[in-house]
C-alpha cells in the first residue's frame, strides 16, 4: 500500500475526521448522561421542597411559576415559585432565589408558610470557601446554637433581614460577613417574590397564585413524596 504523502491536505483531513468523531462521541455521552442528571436534579429539588415546606399533597414542581426579567434583550429567570397545598388548603410557598456572594453565586430555596414566616431553607448550590461560606447550608437554621443566627420562624415582611454588624437581628457566619449578607439578601428577595412585590410579577400573575385568602389552621412538618 502506497504510503500517504505528508501534506497540509492530509493533515486537514485527519484533523477534520478527529473533530467529527470527537463531537459525535461527546453528543453520545451527553445523551447518555442527560436523563440521569435530570433525574438526580429532580430528586434533589423534591427532597429540598420536602425540607423547606409544611406537609403538602400537590406537586409544587408541576404547579411552579417563574418570574423573569430582561437584560440585554435576554430573559433571565429571577425566581421560581413553588406553591404547596395540603388537599385544597394552601399551606405555603417555596421560592428559588440567587445572590452573588464572595466566591460566586448562591442558589437558595426558601420555604414560607401561609403566614409569611420562614419555615426552612435549603442551599441548593454555592461556590464559597469550604469551612467558611459553605457553612450557610446549616448556619442560619440555628438548630445547634443559642445565638441569634437562626432565621426560621422570622417574617421578612416585619423587617428586612440583616446581619447584626449592619444593625440587623441575625449573627453573620464567622469570618464570612459578605456571604452572610448575600444569603440574607437572597432571602429578602425571595420573600418579595413570595408576596408578589417584584417588578416582573405583572408578567406572570404569581401574586394572585401565592397570596392566601386565609391562613391554614395547621401546618405539620411531615411531607409527602412528589411524583413527577
Amino acid at each position: 500500500m502506497k504510503k500517504l504523502e505528508s501534506s497540509l491536505k492530509n493533515m486537514l483531513l485527519v484533523l477534520t475526521g478527529v473533530t467529527v468523531l470527537s463531537v459525535a462521541l461527546l453528543a453520545y455521552v451527553n445523551e447518555l448522561t442527560k436523563k440521569p442528571i435530570e433525574e438526580a436534579n429532580a430528586k434533589t429539588l423534591n427532597e429540598a421542597l420536602k425540607q423547606v415546606l409544611p406537609a403538602f399533597t400537590n406537586n409544587p414542581v408541576a404547579d411552579c411559576d417563574t418570574l423573569f426579567s430582561e437584560k440585554d434583550g435576554k430573559k433571565i429567570a429571577d425566581f421560581i415559585i413553588y406553591p404547596a397545598k395540603n388537599g385544597e388548603e394552601w399551606v405555603g410557598t417555596a421560592v428559588q432565589s440567587t445572590a452573588l456572594a464572595f466566591g460566586g453565586e448562591l442558589k437558595l430555596l426558601v420555604g414560607f408558610d401561609a403566614f409569611g414566616k420562614i419555615y426552612s431553607y435549603s442551599l441548593l448550590a454555592h461556590a464559597e470557601t469550604p469551612g467558611l461560606g459553605s457553612k450557610a447550608a446549616d448556619w442560619f437554621k440555628g438548630e445547634h446554637s443559642t445565638d441569634k443566627r437562626g432565621i426560621k420562624g422570622m417574617n421578612p415582611g416585619e423587617g428586612e433581614l440583616k446581619v447584626s454588624k449592619d444593625g440587623g437581628q441575625v449573627d453573620a457566619i464567622t469570618a464570612s460577613t459578605i456571604t452572610s449578607r448575600a444569603f440574607l439578601n437572597s432571602v429578602n428577595k425571595a420573600y418579595d417574590a413570595y408576596k408578589g412585590n417584584t417588578a416582573t410579577n405583572a408578567q406572570t400573575g404569581a401574586s394572585q397564585k401565592n397570596e392566601p385568602a386565609t391562613a391554614p389552621e395547621s401546618a405539620q412538618a411531615d411531607s409527602v413524596t412528589i411524583n413527577q
